[in-house]
């Protein structure tokens, strides 16, 4: 790949992510990539070569590394590396994709007329795009950990191990090239994924606490905003209601006194 194009993709990643994000990118590409391309395939280089067995039994080495390395390490941290950064890609081509239909609705209706108020900002469709890919990176970290687990032991790596299989003739000892340094490096990179799950863990929470928080916020501003119509309503039914009446309390006397003058006008004279 292009550095380029790989310098392109990693700051679009990084523009679109949360500080939890940011933080995750750092880790994956300095601590483990870098790791990866400038230490870590030195260390294991052609380990098969370095697995050393106390027989000349044609077959035997071979068989006996391919039971105790049925993939070796570096192989499946490039896959996980692989596999860890491709739902980030994700979020990048959604935004890519906001961007062109942005494009395809100003072509027809203008410049002004606009579809989003802002194609990178997590609303919508986007933010369920990043939360899965969230998801599916903090799986795959699982899963590729559990793997690892299953196949070395607990990330063990013994200097001696013990061989029976055919084609070798009996119990046959086997010496790993260099296990200190790769159990050293085995140890770096475990910590370094869990610290990976770690941070899409906080940045789960972070974006639905903060998605709760903001609905949360909509709601009460709602309930608060019907709270003050009913208010305005019941003071204009009250005013609407009191003010007739208490017109027609006042003008009644008068409209009396003046119908009993109309029909007796002596009364209202000797009075």
């Amino acid at each position: 790949m292009d550095w380029k194009m790989f310098q392109a993709l990693l700051s679009g990643v990084n523009k679109y992510s949360t500080a939890f994000g940011r933080i995750w990118l750092s880790v994956v590409f300095v601590f483990r990539v870098m790791v990866y391309v400038v230490a870590a395939e030195r260390v294991w280089g052609d380990e098969q070569k370095d697995f050393d067995c106390n027989t000349k039994q044609p077959g035997c080495p071979n068989v006996c590394y391919d039971y105790f390395f049925p993939i070796s390490h570096i192989r499946l941290w490039a896959l996980q590396l692989i596999f860890v950064t491709c739902p980030s890609l994700l979020v990048v081509m959604h935004v890519a994709y906001r961007d062109d239909r942005e494009k395809k609705h100003q072509a027809k209706y203008g410049a002004d007329a606009k579809l989003y108020n802002n194609t990178g900002k997590k609303h919508g469709g986007l933010w369920w795009t990043y939360l899965l890919s969230l998801f599916f990176k903090t799986a795959i970290e699982i899963v590729f950990l559990y793997l690892l687990h299953l196949i070395y032991d607990s990330f063990y790596l013994p200097r001696l191990v013990k061989c029976d299989i055919k084609p070798c003739p009996n119990q046959v000892d086997c010496y790993i090239g260099r296990p200190t340094e790769k159990k050293v490096f085995t140890y770096f990179m475990v910590g370094a994924s869990a610290f990976c799950i770690v941070l899409n863990v906080c940045e789960i929470i972070y974006l639905i606490s903060k998605r709760v928080t903001r609905i949360a916020h909509k709601i009460k501003s709602r309930d608060r905003i019907i709270a003050l119509q009913h208010e305005r309503c019941k003071d204009q039914d009250c005013n609407n209601c009191s003010l007739p009446m208490a017109r027609l309390d006042l003008k009644l006397p008068f409209q009396v006194n003046e119908e009993i003058r109309a029909s007796a006008p002596n009364l209202s004279s000797a009075a």
